[in-house]
């Protein structure tokens, strides 16, 4: 019998090997936690279709936000669930808003987190689209300054980063300019550059409240038949002055991530969505599947892909996992 010259298995025989030749890793400071924040005191609601994710008083937010220091998140990322709503999400840039109050709170209580702030009208107009409307439309051109307007006033509020998700052409350039205008030239932005109008959003639109009223977001998301229109609109993004792009979702969507990772040498993000969290820990609960393993399995196939940063729902489960 002729044996190969090379054997892949020497190099797989024992952990020590493994972890020497590991050729992707993932560490916790490369995660992302969302956050969502509600009116009141005291309030800590378990969101139904999403397992061990809460919407969060400020004074409980701030417990949260430390306990992900203490396994190694340094980074969280907001969404407002406000006490009213209307056509024009005016509460998205009120000035004691509640994402406003809590990034102050956050930032004087765990000044050491990273603090990003959705850019978004959904959660905020009382129709669920992402700016305001004419006629059945989403007017982009008259969204614009509303979302320049919101993300000024999350960084007077203190963010260290401002992450527009919205989706309409030009707003990267529009808050761009707008921050740099009122001296915020080093607050960042990871641009959502290239989000689909996907199915596995579900559970987010239950635990922020956004879903539309009426019709779909298909007129300002991305297709998700469409690959080459990622890059031209990640181009865009670039060119309007992003620092970061975001690509969401994420497992349905590794190739995009690898293919704007071989396209631009700006960090790359990708969001591992609420229904792309929830079937995991749902198959989990079945006994179907070891969550843990799954969940670092997926995790690692999006660096592996080519994000820099990954905003999920495991953050703080991926980091205790990472620690043992």
């Amino acid at each position: 019998m002729v044996f190969p010259e090379y054997r892949p298995r020497r190099m797989r025989q024992n952990e020590t090997f493994r972890t020497l030749i590991r050729e992707t890793s993932l560490s916790p400071g490369q995660l992302v936690y969302p956050l969502f924040v509600m009116p009141g005191k005291g309030k800590r609601e378990e969101v139904p279709s999403m397992p061990g994710v809460y919407r969060l008083s400020v004074d409980q937010l701030k417990k949260e936000a430390k306990s992900c220091l203490d396994v190694g998140v340094r980074s969280v990322i907001l969404f407002g669930l406000p006490e009213k709503k209307d056509p024009m999400g005016s509460g998205a840039h009120a000035q004691h808003g509640i994402v406003q109050k809590a990034i102050a709170e956050l930032k004087n209580s765990v000044p050491e987190m990273t603090v990003i702030t959705d850019v978004c009208l959904c959660e905020y107009t009382d129709h669920g689209h992402c700016g305001c409307l004419n006629g059945h439309d989403v007017d982009n051109d008259t969204t614009l300054e509303l979302l320049a307007r919101t993300a000024l006033s999350h960084a007077r509020a203190g963010a260290d980063m401002v992450a527009p998700s919205d989706m309409m052409d030009g707003r990267v350039s529009e808050i761009r300019s707008t921050l740099d205008e009122n001296d915020y030239h080093m607050i960042p932005i990871m641009s959502y550059a290239v989000k689909y109008a996907s199915a596995f959003y579900g559970p987010f639109r239950d635990a922020a409240d956004c879903a539309p009223q009426f019709g779909d977001r298909r007129s300002y998301q991305m297709d998700p038949a469409n690959s080459r229109e990622a890059l031209r609109e990640a181009t865009l993004d670039v060119d309007e002055g992003a620092d970061i792009l975001m690509v969401k979702p994420a497992v349905a969507y590794l190739d995009i991530i690898r293919q704007l990772r071989d396209e631009f040498d700006l960090p790359i993000a990708a969001y591992h969505v609420s229904g792309e969290y929830a079937m995991i820990k749902a198959a989990a609960q079945k006994g179907w599947i070891d969550g843990d393993r799954v969940m670092a399995e997926t995790l690692l196939s999006i660096r592996r892909a080519g994000a820099d940063i990954i905003l999920t729902y495991f953050a703080k489960d991926m980091a205790k996992l990472l620690r043992q």
